[in-house]
């Protein structure tokens, strides 16, 4: 693959690896961003992969979010993002399949909106972070609707308020990201973190994404009775799933379940 195309794809058993490769930065530009959309909605589409890895090349960068030489060439920073939003992974509507980031590098602006779009962050211990919009005039909009939500607020806001940077120990600190390896470890960790992913039930991991959705503005007792009603797509599906069934066949043999996804 060249590098007229911004991404890299590796496909291995159930799982996806993504890799943004847009030298020098891996900057996310209108049509990089549309084609990461493209990706990760054929993932979220492809009854056969259970878990994506999503990584950058290089050892420096994540991505520095968004692309501003190409701002300044034209791209408005209100386009056409594509499906999926910026980065393809931040609004994929019904993306009920984990994803985990291997942040390889600086992530900051939009790049660290991406990373916590991921249902986990694994960090290379060199990595840097930051939300520098504040310098720039403008919002770190995802950023200043997730982050507190993710992290204690007043750490959230401040982060949001100043811009100033920190290191992988702090976003590791503030629980931010899961854990933090050495740079010739990031993928190794990323890769043995998916595999155990990819070996355990998918219509449960797609119940607990929609619930976990669903759920977040929502009061305890009603995204409790949506559960036991079975309002949920996915949990609809996984309570008359032969999955369900083997589970509790699997415990009673006392062997390794089986799971089909179905």
């Amino acid at each position: 693959m060249t590098n007229e195309n911004p991404i890299k794809t590796r496909r291995k058993g159930a799982i996806l690896e993504v890799t943004l490769d847009r030298p020098k930065a891996n900057a996310i530009d209108l049509a990089t961003s549309r084609i990461m959309g493209d990706v990760f909605r054929s993932f979220r589409d492809d009854p056969d992969l259970r878990v994506a890895i999503l990584t950058a090349s290089g050892d420096r960068f994540f991505s520095p979010g968004w692309d501003l030489k190409a701002a300044a060439d034209g791209d408005a920073v209100d386009g056409d993002y594509g499906v999926g939003g910026f980065g393809g992974l931040q609004e994929m509507r019904d993306m009920n399949k984990p994803v985990i980031a291997a942040v390889n590098g600086l992530a900051c602006g939009g790049g660290l909106e991406l990373m916590i779009s991921a249902d986990m962050i694994i960090a290379a211990d060199h990595a840097t972070f930051a939300l520098p919009e504040i310098r720039s005039g403008t919002v770190a909009d995802a950023a200043s609707v997730k982050l507190p939500k993710r992290i204690p607020y007043h750490i959230a806001m401040e982060l949001l308020l100043t811009g100033r940077w920190f290191d992988a120990d702090e976003a590791h600190r503030w629980g931010l990201v899961n854990e933090v390896v050495s740079k010739d470890q990031l993928m190794t960790r990323a890769w043995e973190q998916a595999e155990l992913i990819a070996s355990g039930p998918p219509l449960v991991y797609a119940a607990i994404k929609e619930i976990v959705r669903d759920a977040e503005d929502a009061k305890f007792q009603d995204a409790m009775n949506r559960i036991t009603q079975r309002k949920l797509r996915t949990v609809d599906i996984l309570y008359s799933s032969e999955d369900q069934l083997e589970g509790a066949r699997a415990f009673a043999e006392k062997r390794d379940p089986v799971w089909k996804g179905r």
